[in-house]
């Protein structure tokens, strides 16, 4: 039972490797997992589509900040943010990643549109991308980071729900702390991939590459603001008023849904879109977000046959039992536990309350501090957002960087986030656990 986990993660993995489609990777991991717990293949679909549901109002939400995010460039704000990218950034290739990695940032904590602005904002630097000769996973990188560091150490916007769903997991399971103390044992973590964002930049991907055409396969149909010299003015600061607007109903109600949708409505009742237009907003939200909501729902399901068939729980008894009372080797393997069962499932946030269920008993056994279990807890959640094939992190950047066709999801984005943050997170993750 407890080779489950690792079989059916790795099998996914493998397939995606070898460039099959990652919702069809998922599938057969699925399908896999439920084999090696004794379920025949129907029953193990049935079981895995019964569990898709446990992502269904992350799936409507980025459904909806797709369309907030597409509303927002029809006003040209972003058309604005683009050109004045290109004409002061042109040909300095570190700031340019280094402004990308600070903008996505902000999708976190001040504009919560998460990776919504990705399809938005990345197509149109793509041709300039290629005339620098930039590394474009350099970009990648630069883009995960800004979707994950924030949350990871902010405790505002997306960071506000992420140390909430912490904090409550662990109090759900005997151990108490508060969102500040868990925001003090994430910046430990944090400042991993503060160091594996620089390693990227700076060392690994930092000489000239051509993109190689038809890389990433079909190039990803969207629509491209075109180079226009539009001046900010009343619609724009209408915009802005409605973007504060999401993120203040967003941050009180702590739902991305009621936020996203606040910023649609504030968006039509300035009139800075058109009523008309709502059809067109919506089915481009769709088009944009509707494939990485549907991979989010079938990782769902995967992480539904783990929990279901009891293979993770397996997995953490069977490491707790060789583990005895060596804090430093328990925090290693309950951070490798961890990589492997996010991994699969691709979501820190959805997570968490599995992991938290397991890790609290045993670190409290072992005598970790509440800070030091919410570190570990934290960084087990966000390995599965760092180089996942099913990681909205990851799925984000390249929605944008293969625009044209020529960046592959795996190779591309996936094993350099997992190379550079991956590894710097158990490293310390596993450094916060002994300190603090």
């Amino acid at each position: 039972m407890e080779w489950i986990v690792i079989t059916s993660v790795l099998v996914m993995t493998i397939l995606s490797l070898l460039r099959v489609n990652v919702i069809i990777a998922i599938i057969a991991a699925s399908v896999t997992a439920g084999l090696m717990a004794g379920l025949n293949i129907i029953e193990s679909i049935e079981l895995m589509v019964s569990g898709m549901g446990g992502s269904a109002n992350t799936a409507l939400s980025y459904i909806l900040l797709g369309a907030f995010a597409v509303a927002i460039s029809y006003t040209g704000i972003t058309t604005i943010l683009v050109n004045y990218l290109i004409r002061v950034l042109t040909g300095k290739k570190t700031m340019m990643v280094l402004v990308i990695a600070g903008v996505a940032s902000l999708s976190q904590n001040a504009v919560p549109v998460h990776i919504a602005f990705i399809p938005i904002l990345i197509p149109p630097l793509l041709k300039l991308f290629d005339k620098m000769r930039m590394d474009r996973r350099a970009v990648a990188v630069a883009l995960t980071f800004g979707l994950k560091a924030p949350y990871l150490m902010v405790p505002a916007g997306f960071g506000l729900i992420f140390h909430g769903i912490i904090v409550e997991g662990m109090e759900a399971n005997g151990s108490f702390i508060t969102p500040g103390e868990t925001a003090l044992a994430m910046l430990i973590p944090g400042l991993g991939m503060v160091l594996g964002l620089l390693v990227a930049i700076f060392i690994t991907y930092r000489k000239e590459r051509d993109a190689v055409p038809g890389a990433g396969g079909a190039a990803i149909a969207m629509q491209t603001p075109e180079k226009e010299n539009i001046k900010f003015n009343k619609k724009h600061l209408l915009t802005i008023v409605s973007i504060i607007a999401a993120l203040i109903v967003q941050i009180i109600t702590e739902n991305l849904i009621l936020g996203a949708l606040t910023g649609l409505v504030f968006m039509f009742l300035f009139l800075v879109v058109p009523f008309k237009k709502a059809d067109n907003i919506m089915t481009e939200g769709i088009s944009m977000m509707g494939t990485i909501a549907f991979v989010m729902l079938v990782a769902s399901g995967f992480g539904t046959v783990l929990q279901e068939t009891g293979a993770v729980n397996a997995l953490v008894e069977l490491s707790s039992g060789y583990l005895q009372d060596n804090k430093a080797l328990i925090a290693f393997v309950l951070l490798l536990v961890g990589l492997l069962v996010t991994l699969g499932i691709g979501s820190s946030f959805g997570t968490i309350p599995i992991i938290a269920a397991l890790y609290v008993p045993i670190c409290m056994a072992a005598g970790f501090s509440p800070m030091a279990t919410a570190a570990l807890i934290g960084t087990a959640g966000a390995l599965g957002d760092a180089g996942s094939p099913a990681s909205d992190s990851t799925l984000g950047p390249t929605s944008g960087l293969n625009a044209d066709g020529k960046h592959h999801h795996i190779w591309d984005t996936v094993v350099p986030t997992f190379i550079h943050f991956n590894i710097p997170l158990i490293i310390f993750g596993w450094i916060a656990a002994m300190v603090l």
